[in-house]
């Protein structure tokens, strides 16, 4: 059985709290993905992410629900908006969830970060949204592979290749001793990408590149879920005893999913939001639709494991499932860490919206 983590400390960050914008204080700064890019490392994003799933178990956080807004299906628009007393923030990220931009060579999501002092509303930054999002999507996957994963899992297995891919191996090395990196992908540009990225960031992880997502899955300690699909890439059937799994591609749509029905079943399943995994995670959804699981299979959050409120991994054959929609709370804790960072390196560009 994994020896149980300590829980994150509690109490303020006095650097964080100094830095916020009074009268006459610091202009908000308007930072691009070149300006965020190399600011902070897995470990530091790691450490606030986990923090901010035990905040919003206490109540020194507080997370809108979900919504979205739409005309038609081929574009939604999620604002996803929270406040951290921690960070002395509050923010909403505008995703735009996009499909049809893959036709256009364009991302098929995007999304902008605007973040606000908590306690009199007064600008803070506007972050491009896409290097936030990856970095903390990964991060909430470690911070629930350190709760709920084997201690000693070492072979990560990856079914997608894409844009989260790289982060997740960081990510995950921080929390877990990662020698082995297995992949799946259809496409062979993007395997080439991941491959030569891990050899570069990561050069002791040995990469292999496999034939089939079972072949991923049978391979794996911790396995990531990284499509954007809208029918099931993995199958229970293929889960074996000890292995954690961190659902995290599919778009935050009830009609998407990455498991199947069986998968969820067979797993002891914690959610990043109860609200919002049985609002908007079709992996949930349709697993209960189904009959494989009822609601109350997805009523355990990572924060309340993280608090100590519920059990993290509880036996060496458990199988335990993180289901991943994505939390504004999430983008304001790594957005006071990056422009803290921003302003500590002179990046950035200082604009006066008042003006």
């Amino acid at each position: 059985m994994t020896p149980t983590p300590t829980r994150p400390s509690s109490g303020p960050a006095p650097a964080t709290l100094a830095t916020r914008p009074t009268a006459g204080g610091p202009v908000p700064l308007v930072l691009t993905r070149t300006d965020l890019t190399g600011l902070v490392t897995p470990a530091d994003v790691v450490a606030v992410v986990e923090q901010a799933f035990a905040d919003l178990a206490d109540g020194t956080a507080a997370q809108a629900p979900l919504s979205v807004a739409a005309l038609d299906d081929a574009a939604h628009f999620l604002p996803m908006t929270a406040v951290s007393g921690r960070a002395g923030l509050a923010g909403s990220k505008l995703l735009a969830d996009v499909p049809g931009n893959r036709q256009r060579g364009l991302p098929a999501q995007r999304s902008v970060l605007v973040l606000a002092d908590a306690h009199d509303g007064a600008p803070v930054a506007i972050l491009d949204g896409g290097l936030p999002t990856r970095l903390r999507t990964a991060a909430a996957s470690a911070v629930a592979t350190r709760w709920l994963a084997p201690d000693d899992a070492r072979v990560v297995g990856l079914v997608g290749a894409g844009g989260l891919a790289l982060e997740h191996v960081s990510a995950l090395a921080a929390v877990r001793p990662v020698e082995h990196v297995v992949f799946w992908t259809r496409s062979d540009a993007t395997a080439a990408t991941l491959a030569a990225q891990v050899g570069a960031r990561h050069p002791d992880l040995k990469v292999t590149r496999v034939d089939t997502p079972a072949a991923a899955v049978g391979s794996a300690d911790v396995l990531c879920t990284l499509t954007p699909s809208r029918e099931p890439v993995v199958r229970g059937e293929w889960f074996h005893p000890g292995l954690h799994v961190n659902v995290v591609g599919a778009p935050p749509r009830p009609d998407h999913r990455e498991v199947d029905g069986e998968a969820m079943r067979r797993s002891r399943i914690v959610v990043d939001s109860v609200s919002t995994a049985l609002h908007e995670s079709g992996d949930a959804l349709l697993a209960v639709a189904e009959g494989a699981i009822d609601a109350d299979a997805c009523r355990t959050e990572l924060g309340d494991v993280v608090t100590g409120r519920a059990a993290g991994r509880r036996s060496a054959d458990e199988v335990t499932l993180f289901d991943s929609v994505g939390l504004g709370l999430l983008d304001v804790a790594i957005g006071r860490l990056l422009v803290d960072a921003a302003r500590a390196a002179g990046r950035g560009l200082p604009v006066d919206l008042s003006a």
